[in-house]
């Protein structure tokens, strides 16, 4: 179990960056590197030692994009993918709303 382990691990390392960083795409001048947040995990596990020892091993992972670096007859520029900002910033919104109000009806007692 150990050893599958490291085998992935190890041929995880470079992947992430590849990933994260897709390859550049060239259109009519304009140069696209798409730019994604990766994470990857893993876990395995054994009830006890012996030939007869019941045993298991799991892995998973997301990407999501956050947008592409241009280059352009401008300049090097980020353009952020807004739907994934929306995403994290709806939630993030909504909490600070929800202490904000708390900190009102604290402040009126």
């Amino acid at each position: 179990m150990t050893h599958l382990a490291l085998q992935a691990a190890e041929s995880l390392k470079s992947l992430g960056v590849h990933t994260a960083y897709g390859e550049p795409i060239e259109l009519d001048g304009v140069t696209v590197i798409p730019v994604a947040c990766v994470q990857f995990g893993f876990g395995g596990g054994s009830d006890g030692s012996g030939d007869e020892a019941a045993g298991g091993a799991g892995g998973g992972g997301y990407s999501m994009p956050l947008g592409a670096y241009v280059r352009d007859r401008e300049g090097l520029r980020f353009q952020p993918n807004l739907i994934a900002l929306l995403a994290v910033g709806i939630p993030f919104v909504w909490v600070a709303g929800k202490a904000l109000s708390r900190i009102v009806r604290a402040l009126k007692k």
